[in-house]
């Protein structure tokens, strides 16, 4: 393990400086020189290795009541990381310890380290911890088998399917026995990577025109389990090509995210009467039980090279803000990263 460089007494940290009225814009965030903390007692000082970008963080930039509490505006932002212990007063925690925590968006964290879990870079990649193995693959995981509810020779359609979470969905489907497997994506290059890498049984670019007819086929003979990470067109689509007793699970909708104006349900949703279908919203704070049942299994997969994932990297923590602004318009493949210097 090379040496340490010393701890710097400042570091740099993402701060939100305005609220973002629709699309965020690089002025509403702010790179700042803060102090670095020495730890005190029961706390560890991380520098962090990789940081995560995820949709979820364009809500908490919003000032209205949701399940994750708003960023404050000119205080530190939060997001997954992954760093190395520099220096512990915590029982359990050694320095040069690697962990999975959530005080991202900066250089340097002090932290209780309670919440923060330790991961083994000899096992798996760092990045990876943020990605499959880590809160996007459990969303995944929790989503298919626990909220859907998969069945062998299911039919299943997953919208975004070439980010963070679809992707693994798509290949956990057909690992669980899928029938088949859809899913729609918003280039033909990633169309192409969900069917001759990830082993979609047919993908289409939902840009390429109205996303019910290209769904229907798809799946002429309709399908039986959708996976929403997109909510709009999308969704009303599913809702039309959905089977008697089929499972919507609702991971996102991220093509309204940035919406300055109430979206309009899915027009179709009287259909849920006579298809008697199912849809239920999905976070995953709710599945953590599952974690253990989910890391046996997917990492397994993830080694034999039955399961495989990509992620797109941003070099710098200078970067993170157009990394989180390209994630929202779709131009990462799979887990979007931002990789630290040292």
């Amino acid at each position: 393990m090379a040496e340490q460089a010393a701890t710097p007494a400042t570091a740099r940290e993402w701060h939100l400086a305005a609220r973002p009225q629709g699309w965020p814009v690089p002025t509403d965030f702010a790179l700042v020189e803060a102090p670095v903390r020495t730890p005190g007692p029961g706390e560890v000082l991380v520098r962090n290795v990789y940081l995560s970008v995820d949709p979820y963080m364009r809500g908490r930039m919003s000032d209205r009541k949701s399940y994750a509490e708003p960023y404050e505006l000119d205080k530190p932002m939060l997001g997954g990381a992954v760093g190395r212990v520099v220096a512990s007063r915590a029982e359990g925690f050694a320095e040069g310890d690697y962990v999975l925590h959530f005080f991202g968006w900066r250089e340097y964290a002090t932290f209780d380290p309670r919440t923060a879990v330790k991961v083994d870079p000899d096992a798996a990649p760092l990045s990876t911890y943020l990605g499959v193995l880590g809160m996007p693959g459990l969303t995944a995981y929790a989503g298919l088998t626990r909220v859907a509810g998969i069945k062998a020779g299911d039919v299943v359609f997953v919208s975004g399917a070439a980010g963070a979470v679809g992707g693994i969905v798509g290949q956990l489907a057909r690992l669980k026995g899928a029938s088949r497997v859809i899913g729609s994506a918003g280039s033909d290059e990633k169309v192409e990577l969900l069917v001759k890498e990830y082993g979609f049984d047919a993908a289409f670019n939902y840009k390429n025109g109205p996303v019910a007819d290209q769904l229907r086929a798809a799946a002429p003979d309709g399908i039986d389990v959708y996976f929403d990470n997109v909510g709009g067109e999308h969704l009303e689509a599913a809702i039309d090509s959905i089977n008697l007793h089929g499972r919507i699970a609702v991971c996102g909708m991220i093509s309204q995210y940035n919406a300055t104006e109430p979206t309009p349900a899915p027009r179709n949703l009287a259909q849920i009467i006579a298809k008697r279908f199912r849809m239920e919203g999905l976070l995953v704070g709710d599945h953590y039980d599952l974690q253990p049942k989910f890391v046996e299994e997917v990492s397994a997969w993830v080694r034999s090279g039955e399961l495989k994932y990509r992620e797109t990297v941003s070099e710098g923590i200078d970067g993170t803000v157009d990394a989180f602004l390209g994630l929202l318009s779709g131009v990462n493949t799979g887990k979007m990263v931002v990789r630290l210097d040292g």
